[in-house]
């Protein structure tokens, strides 16, 4: 076993244990390149997390064949004992009501990913809050993804339909790859609306997508109706739901990256070329999510849509199983096990 590493990052030196421990075995990925990478996309990273509270998706003994998230890998939604001040902190509520302290690196904090990785993070999940107001969300999450004969050529055709919507809203959204074959866009809006509208306003982009693209584009919550249809997972709009962070890798073969890439290069783009060792090298050109946090958009559209739905018979969509019942939600069992009427 290698001696520990020691690297300094943003005035700060972080010590990295078992720098040759092997995270990433199909492309020979070792736990320093992962250090070395958060290190090297400090400042990135940090403009994504900055004043966020963030899950760590932590995987200790590294992302190896046949390991699973909850048992080798695990959510990590407090932060740990003996992290160090700079690690900055928030307090968030769970939908159960409980609360915790989870992890909120302040800004400019850029070893605060490297102070992760030592323990094992590999992907980072900020909630789309800031510190100050944890209850009202500052960015719209869309999360397209492609079902069982569908792939990433289809959640790009959908993600290019909502900026083409949404541009027609007036917002400017920003797009990324999800680290899998799913597309991840953002946008920012003011911090005037709370978690569930920030949810029906995506239901109503999603439904309206549905509408122009009901061969593409599904909304419905239970798999058996998906169909080979790409999915936009409304509920990754929901309090506690998250996405990985611009930057950050993903617990899959390869190494690949969460990025951030222009609108224009989308279609022409392959999620697998994003990976621990290219990203690095588009570190040289300009940011594509660079002005993300110069915006902020009146949710008023979106709700619209939402409200339209209502006005014309349709109903909430279902929440996630370990929610409590919601107001006005429909029941949580999938079409093939209801009762019929004889």
């Amino acid at each position: 076993m290698a001696a520990a590493l020691e690297l300094d990052v943003g005035g700060r030196t972080v010590r990295v244990s078992s720098p040759d421990r092997v995270v990433f075995p199909d492309v020979g990925a070792t736990k320093a390149e992962v250090a070395r990478f958060y290190a090297d996309v400090g400042d990135r990273l940090n403009a994504a997390l900055a004043d966020r509270p963030t899950t760590l998706e932590r995987w200790p003994k590294g992302v190896l064949p046949g390991m699973t998230l909850g048992e080798d890998g695990f959510y990590s939604k407090r932060v740990p004992r003996g992290a160090p001040d700079w690690v900055g902190s928030a307090r968030i509520t769970f939908p159960s009501g409980r609360t915790a302290d989870e992890v909120c690196p302040p800004p400019g904090e850029t070893a605060v990913g490297v102070w992760a990785a030592q323990m094992g993070t590999i992907t980072f999940h900020p909630w789309p809050v800031r510190l100050g107001e944890v209850d009202r969300p500052d960015q719209l999450r869309l999360d397209f993804d492609p079902q069982p004969g569908t792939d990433f050529a289809d959640a790009v055709a959908v993600a290019l339909a909502a900026h083409e919507l949404m541009a027609h809203f007036g917002w400017t959204s920003y797009v990324k790859t999800s680290g899998g074959r799913g597309v991840h866009v953002f946008v920012p809006i003011a911090q005037r609306w709370d978690f569930i509208e920030v949810r029906h306003a995506v239901i109503g982009i999603a439904r309206e997508l549905e509408r122009r693209q009901p061969d593409r584009v599904t909304t419905s919550w239970w798999k058996e109706d998906r169909g080979a249809r790409v999915f936009v997972d409304f509920n990754q709009a929901a309090r506690d739901r998250t996405m990985a962070s611009a930057y950050s890798l993903r617990a899959r073969p390869g190494a690949l990256v969460s990025t951030p890439v222009w609108w224009q290069e989308l279609p022409d783009i392959d999620p697998a070329d994003f990976t621990l060792r290219t990203v690095l090298d588009r570190l040289a050109e300009p940011d594509p999510w660079a002005d993300i946090d110069a915006h902020a958009f009146d949710l008023s559209p979106a709700l619209a849509l939402w409200e339209a739905d209502l006005a014309a018979g349709l109903t909430d969509l279902p929440y996630p199983p370990d929610y409590p019942k919601m107001p006005g939600e429909p029941p949580r069992v999938q079409p093939s096990k209801r009762r019929t009427k004889p």
